[in-house]
């Protein structure tokens, strides 16, 4: 398949399908027209599909032939922001009806990426052998993601995937490359969410009260050092809190606080020594001041490591159809986290990133802000990767066994 001039032919079908998307954002949990949607157009080009509760929308294509599964996933919930109608220079071409609703991550352009390369796939089926898994996930912002039920489902029905392929827009990286990195491509986090429960008191008295606001500051004083006295000065590693919560006038000690924040990783070693350290300096904290400790959150995804054989396909792909000025072998990893790292740890794969950059049209501005925007004629490119890659990957089928040795259950139950 001649993968560059298949995307070039559907270049109206993937603009106006992020269109569509990006005018008729929902959030997560709540993508309930996004997935009839995906249904209604895959189902027109004879695509089965299913609808997992709380997951998201499963198409499955089959060549006819026997041969390899490739996963192919996007992401479909959109964010809580209100849209800027001017990106960093212009106008934008289509904006949210959804006031204070936004594609601002750009989950619209991966679900219309995905779609086209759907539709290529099955227009050419007599030009591969195999089949491909088509995972539309939902929630993968915020709240109860729809990874788990996703990959539950393809567990428990017993359906065999031998490889995963996902994709990420990235706002700094130029339109009409793709950056596929070796080893890691983005960052490990854990997201916590601790309430602390005291005594109120009077301001006057103290000394009658047990004050969460003490007991925090001295949780956040003996977290200071974490980074320096942790983490080997090599790693990258890096923690904040992004909310604290307590108490609404001046001379009233609270009875509660809450504090919530994320710590980000390269390293999965590092995530998971941090959250352990965390909730053991919360709760001896907390007894010492005499208070007690309430769990709100507790959800930690792994680093996204991408498999060295599949990157060197994957390299190899792009370059021999797309020719190497759309390869960018030195794209530096994100230190932003991505769901899809649990599905990479359950199969090799690769996940690489599409340029959306074009200060010409106005984008460039980061991921979850206002003026975030998408240049349309990246997602042509991406699909043109994506799908050098899929071809490539079912034809050449290459050793690549599965470099994790987690139990799926067990990592399931760290997300949740």
């Amino acid at each position: 398949m001649d993968c560059r001039d298949a995307a070039e032919k559907e270049r109206d079908t993937v603009i106006s399908l992020r269109r569509h998307f990006h005018e008729n954002p929902e959030l997560s949990q709540k993508e309930f027209g996004t997935m009839d949607f995906i249904e209604k157009f895959l189902h027109e080009f004879g695509i089965e599909t299913v609808r997992v509760p709380h997951g998201g929308v499963f198409g499955f294509i089959d060549s006819g032939r026997p041969g390899w599964t490739v996963l192919m996933r996007a992401d479909i919930d959109a964010l809580p922001i209100k849209e800027d109608p001017v990106n960093l220079s212009k106008e934008r071409v289509c904006i949210s009806q959804n006031d204070g609703v936004m594609h601002a991550c750009g989950h619209d352009g991966h679900m219309a990426m995905l779609l086209t390369e759907a539709k290529i796939l099955s227009l050419h089926k007599t030009e591969w052998e195999g089949k491909v898994v088509l995972m539309f996930e939902e929630a993968e912002e915020m709240g109860e993601r729809g990874i788990a039920p996703m990959l539950r489902y393809l567990r428990d029905h017993h359906i065999h995937v031998d490889t995963c392929f996902g994709t990420h827009v990235k706002w700094d990286l130029p339109a009409g490359k793709v950056g596929i990195l070796y080893g890691t491509a983005m960052a490990g986090a854990y997201f916590f969410r601790i309430k602390l429960h005291g005594k109120s008191g009077h301001g006057s008295r103290p000394d009658m009260a047990v004050s969460p606001i003490e007991c925090f500051i001295s949780i956040a004083s003996e977290l200071r050092s974490y980074r320096m006295r942790v983490t080997a000065p090599t790693d990258s590693f890096t923690y904040s809190f992004g909310s604290v919560e307590a108490g609404h006038e001046p001379n009233i000690i609270p009875e509660e606080l809450m504090f919530a924040g994320t710590a980000r990783c390269t390293k999965n070693e590092d995530g998971l020594a941090f959250r352990k350290t965390l909730l053991e300096v919360t709760k001896n904290t907390a007894a010492l001041h005499g208070c007690t400790v309430e769990v709100v959150e507790d959800q930690y995804f792994p680093v996204t490591v991408n498999t060295k054989e599949c990157v060197d396909l994957a390299r190899k792909a792009v370059v021999d159809q797309l020719g190497e000025g759309a390869l960018d072998r030195n794209c530096p990893m994100w230190m932003a986290t991505e769901t899809f790292s649990i599905t990479e740890s359950t199969w090799p794969g690769v996940f690489f990133f599409t340029g959306i950059y074009d200060k010409d049209v106005g984008s460039g501005s980061p991921h979850h802000t206002p003026k975030f925007d998408i240049a349309e004629n990246g997602l042509v490119t991406g699909v043109a990767a994506a799908l050098s890659y899929v071809t490539a990957v079912l034809k050449e089928k290459p050793a690549c066994p599965s470099f994790h040795a987690v139990d799926l259950e067990s990592m399931l139950k760290l997300t949740e």
